[in-house]
């Protein structure tokens, strides 16, 4: 009886650290861009603040078939979109933007289209400083332009459209 009693400490104390963790890092401003007939692939932005260090290291959605942390940059004239498989740096108390042209989540081999006023499933996976990892589930809310109205139009000549992979 003693053993089970301290296993189940240790499964509820870890349950508990990745709560934690996950309560380290707040949300702000989520949306993903909504799409038209065909489209397979979009973005989902948000603003990122972790309390202490911590390191966004994955994606996942159920409408997505792939969902992969990106950037977006200028190299030269040429705007340019890659994968960040080491993941995104959250430094402490640091606002990270993830927004178009620039750092976002991409969700590829969409499953359904995005429809504007419906929300997506998103699950956002943390690394803190120790190596400890957690969750977060959102339910984003699909657009056509960022919360504050904006369509996320960047100076660099892109269009509107999301990008493709």
């Amino acid at each position: 009886m003693k053993n089970k009693l301290s296993a189940a400490v240790i499964v509820a104390a870890a349950l508990w650290s990745g709560h934690a963790l996950a309560q380290n890092v707040e949300v702000k401003s989520a949306w993903a861009r909504a799409t038209v007939q065909g489209q397979k692939a979009s973005g989902a932005f948000m603003t990122l603040t972790a309390k202490a260090d911590a390191t966004l290291v994955g994606v996942a959605s159920s409408v997505a078939g792939i969902a992969e942390i990106h950037e977006m940059r200028m190299e030269g004239d040429v705007m340019k979109m890659r994968a960040l498989p080491k993941g995104l740096e959250l430094p402490a108390g640091k606002a990270v933007a993830l927004k178009p042209g620039s750092f976002h989540l991409m969700l590829m081999d969409l499953k359904v289209p995005l429809l504007k006023d419906t929300t997506i499933p998103v699950t956002l996976r943390f690394r803190d400083a120790k190596g400890v990892e957690s969750t977060l589930d959102l339910k984003v809310p699909v657009s056509t332009s960022t919360p504050g109205g904006d369509t996320g139009g960047h100076k660099h000549g892109m269009h509107d459209a999301p990008a493709k992979p």
